[in-house]
């Protein structure tokens, strides 16, 4: 890594929401799996920004999600809601890229839109303070 931990903190919540946008285009073409991908990888580059705000730098997927929990749900600073969210777009998003003949629809995607940017906003204000 170069730079500052804060550049790093930055730089995934800009991922963050670049990633989210590519997850708003690929909706609009209806890439259902896609979509969930990358909803999935928005929300976790803004968990990682928080992890490593926090100090801890887990090194795989279920490490993140761990440390989440633990960290911020289980303390109750961040609501369970968002804990539910974030384990259920994990799940999706390894079916979505690993399960054949396994396909996302609209119905099951679309709900998550406005949740992960919300995630995002909050976490970036956490970070913020």
């Amino acid at each position: 890594m170069t730079g500052t931990k804060n550049d790093l903190i930055n730089y995934r919540i800009a991922r963050a929401k670049d990633t989210y946008d590519d997850a708003s285009i690929l909706a609009e073409r209806e890439k259902w799996n896609s979509t969930i991908n990358r909803l999935y990888y928005a929300a976790y580059y803004a968990v990682m920004a928080l992890l490593l705000d926090s100090d801890l730098k887990p090194t795989t997927h279920n490490g993140a999600k761990s440390n989440f929990s633990e960290y911020f749900i289980k303390t109750g600073k961040i609501d369970s809601k968002y804990g539910k969210m974030y384990s259920q777009l994990f799940t999706w998003r390894q079916k979505g890229d690993y399960d054949d003949l396994f396909d996302f629809h609209k119905d099951n995607v679309e709900p998550y839109f406005e949740p992960v940017n919300d995630f995002i906003s909050m976490i970036e204000s956490m970070i913020q303070k």
